[in-house]
């Protein structure tokens, strides 16, 4: 089939690779515009971008997709499907129809599941135990058209959310050729999702990566490895925001007071609402990351300092 690809970060790279080696011909990428991004507030080129000029593949950049520009390129182009991973635009109607075959979307949850922008962190976030992704073909709605297929994966329990989507990513991308390869040989099967089981998941926004103390440890882990690496957990010493790696709770350890600091010779402790945290990486503002026994050693930590 000819397709135009859809999607924007790095993790849309292993799809990329999956249909550039698979029968069906790319012909273009669809991909938010460049945008500023370093010290300099330079235009870069989202990866996907970047993938296709590597490759000398037609980027097109649509500040909307709703733009009549960008619909008439596409009906030039006349695509028999557009495959989409993490585009992060709404698709109108008017585009949608244009491809015989639609849109057909890898998203990274089991559907209904953890629609919205933010799957695989809510899935963390939650305690989630078994997640997965799932193809299905885009609608008007958010994250509600039928099924074409699903994978399933184990959630680790040290699992960040980078690492979950990283294995996503890769196990999805041969899901989504084979849903393409199916729809070519006329024998995918789309099933609409269930009513049941639904649950959002609206983006994580720095706000909700600033940890709470006062949870139980459990939930402490939980929102930092959701939030690792992005937005990235945060708390706040002597005043100043700190980011913070992932911890592991341990049983056992001396009781500290939410937030309370403890720094021993080889490890550091952070009270919780129930057993302590051990501190793994702490990047104080304008440093470099370092383990939190190195961070403890440079700031001499007083008696019941806490984090806030």
């Amino acid at each position: 089939m000819r397709l135009i690809f859809a999607g924007t970060p790095e993790v849309t790279l292993p799809s990329l690779d999956a249909i550039a080696a698979s029968s069906h011909e790319l012909v273009a990428v669809v991909t938010r515009p460049d945008a500023p991004a370093g010290r300099g507030r330079r235009l870069v080129r989202s990866p996907a971008g970047a993938w296709a000029d590597e490759r000398g593949i037609e980027v097109l950049t649509p500040a909307k997709p709703r733009e009549p520009e960008f619909q008439e390129r596409l009906r030039q182009l006349a695509p028999d499907c557009v495959p989409v991973v993490a585009y992060g635009a709404l698709v109108p109607p008017s585009a949608l129809e244009i491809p015989k075959h639609g849109w057909v979307n890898l998203h990274f949850s089991l559907l209904p599941a953890w629609r919205g922008a933010a799957p695989v962190q809510h899935a963390v976030l939650h305690g989630d135990e078994v997640t997965g992704a799932s193809v299905f073909e885009l609608e008007a709605g958010m994250d509600t058209g039928p099924v074409y297929g699903t994978l399933t994966e184990s959630i680790r329990p040290a699992d960040t959310s980078g690492d979950l989507l990283g294995r996503l990513a890769t196990e999805g991308a041969g899901l989504l050729v084979a849903v393409l390869d199916a729809i070519e040989a006329g024998t995918a099967r789309a099933h609409p999702q269930p009513a049941d089981g639904v649950s959002l998941a609206p983006k994580i926004t720095v706000e909700d990566a600033k940890v709470r103390w006062s949870d139980p440890a459990f939930a402490v882990d939980r929102r930092i490895r959701a939030c690792t690496p992005a937005p990235g957990a945060w708390t706040t010493f002597r005043g100043e925001r700190v980011k913070l790696g992932p911890v592991h709770p341990v049983a056992n350890a001396t009781p500290l007071a939410p937030g309370e600091l403890l720094a021993e010779r080889t490890q550091v402790l952070a009270g919780t609402a129930t057993t302590p945290v051990v501190l793994g990486e702490v990047r104080a503002a304008g440093k470099k990351a370092m383990s939190a026994v190195d961070w403890a050693r440079g700031l001499r930590l007083n008696p019941q300092e806490r984090f806030q």
